[in-house]
């Protein structure tokens, strides 16, 4: 038999990714992210704190998406937005690029500062947490998915001032109107983040 459905009938997870443009780095991950939970029933977003609104990827972006396995016309449909209230209400995790991501985002709605990280650090402060340990603290919060994933993020919030970082090893590099090899760089420094973002999303709901 296979896993349990415990979606029911709550209104499903959503992630918003955040960067700046919203062009390169938070739909990359919104795409990527998309992918590999979309299946399990969350939802994947993306906004830029000072969006290029109605913008695409540029190229190169594009290119690493197909490159991981992106179907090329949802990576090609993307369209720039704003950071707004709203999202960040809807939002259960909020995945910023960036520090000053994850700044813009607490000052717009303080309440939402225990479910904000930038990807790197949550991946950072993931690695800490075996699955099975995830799955402990999601089965205690009982079937609702979002109380299970609520409480591995407070399972992953509980890491926060416990596991070291330089600061810039948070932050994933922006590549805009920069080399392609940028871009690579930009994406070597994120796959790996979004990786551990999909394992405790899963722990949390499976």
């Amino acid at each position: 038999m296979g896993a349990p459905d415990r979606r029911g009938a709550e209104a499903p997870l959503t992630i918003l990714t955040v960067c700046t443009g919203n062009i390169c780095r938070s739909p990359l991950a919104e795409v990527l992210l998309r992918a590999e939970l979309e299946p399990l029933g969350v939802r994947v977003h993306s906004a830029g704190t000072h969006a290029l609104v109605g913008h695409g990827m540029p190229e190169p972006a594009l290119e690493l998406a197909a490159r991981e396995g992106v179907d090329p016309e949802v990576a090609a449909a993307h369209q720039a937005r704003y950071l707004v209230e709203p999202l960040l209400a809807d939002a259960d995790l909020i995945l910023t690029m960036a520090r000053e991501h994850r700044s813009h985002v607490v000052k717009m709605m303080p309440s939402r500062l225990r479910r904000t990280f930038t990807v790197r650090e949550f991946a950072r402060l993931a690695s800490t947490l075996s699955s099975a340990d995830a799955r402990a603290a999601a089965d205690a919060a009982g079937a609702s998915p979002r109380e299970r994933l609520a409480a591995v993020l407070r399972a992953v919030n509980d890491q926060r001032g416990l596991t070291p970082s330089s600061g810039d090893d948070d932050d994933v590099i922006d590549p805009y109107r920069r080399s392609r090899e940028t871009y690579a760089r930009s994406a070597a420094e994120l796959t790996p983040a979004l990786v551990e973002v999909e394992r405790l999303v899963r722990d949390a709901l499976m």
